[in-house]
């Protein structure tokens, strides 16, 4: 029987995932990112790596099929279903200084703080800068090396679906900015399903 979470706008969430589970992330109302990091279960040096999964496949995106790879270069989960097909692997997770940078705002909830906070209860501490998988961001580059930041392809019920590899704990966070595209300017929850 599948276990079910929502985590609240602005919240994040710290879970056991066992080799072979599937988790479901499900964008509930509709454009909302949900910053995903992974540690191994085994080794907590050992961490989802965007980079590494980005040299591995060549590609900035992901499809069904493709492996999640770790800063050790090992497969860490999979893309078992995609309804959304464009995620970010290139934005690190937004922190308090971010905040202060860029909105003049402080202080301010963060997926840096959430994931951190979501890790703590498995004794895992707190990396200098979390660099997730960030589920439904829509990042663009510009032909001309611009980088922004649109409303994401998600709608409401949208979801991705990621395999483990190896026993992992994982941290989601429902990303808590509501100053720019990110989130359509709105944070809203995010439900988390492991079948």
């Amino acid at each position: 029987m599948p276990q079910e979470w929502l985590i609240p706008a602005t919240k994040g969430l710290g879970l056991r995932l066992t080799k072979g589970q599937v988790v479901r992330v499900t964008d509930v109302d509709g454009m909302q990112v949900a910053d995903f990091a992974a540690f191994s279960d085994r080794d907590y040096t050992e961490r989802l790596d965007p980079g590494v999964t980005m040299d591995v496949l060549g590609q900035m995106y992901v499809r069904p099929g493709d492996q999640l790879y770790s800063n050790k270069y090992q497969p860490l989960l999979c893309i078992v279903a995609d309804t959304v097909g464009r995620h970010d692997f290139i934005n690190s997770a937004c922190r308090p200084e971010m905040y202060e940078v860029l909105y003049g705002k402080s202080p301010h909830a963060s997926c840096y703080q959430n994931l951190n906070a979501a890790l703590a209860p498995y004794h895992i501490p707190a990396p200098d800068q979390h660099y997730p998988f960030n589920l439904f961001m829509n990042t663009v580059i510009h032909p001309d090396g611009r980088i922004t930041v649109e409303k994401p392809l998600s709608k409401a019920g949208d979801y991705t679906e990621l395999r483990a590899e190896t026993d992992l704990i994982i941290a989601i966070s429902a990303c808590p900015c509501s100053e720019s595209k990110c989130n359509n300017y709105d944070c809203t929850p995010i439900k988390v399903e492991i079948r």
